[in-house]
């Protein structure tokens, strides 16, 4: 998904995105050690995808945080 469109969805949807995302990279972890990933670029991409999810959570949090103190 794109930014765009990440920041579309609602926290909870976010939130849910995220422990996926962390659960799965977690799992591929476990399969290169064990050697059964063939395609270690999934590694670096998911990374990038946590990063990005999180990214847009803060953000979220942050712009809670103003629109309440105004």
């Amino acid at each position: 998904m794109k930014a765009a469109e990440l920041k579309l969805l609602s926290g909870s949807e976010l939130a849910t995105k995220l422990e996926d995302a962390r659960q799965e990279y977690m799992n591929l972890r476990f399969q290169i050690v064990s050697g059964q990933l063939t395609d270690t670029s999934r590694l670096k991409k998911l990374r990038r995808t946590i990063a990005q999810y999180e990214t847009i959570l803060r953000e979220q949090e942050i712009k809670a945080l103003q629109e309440g103190t105004l």
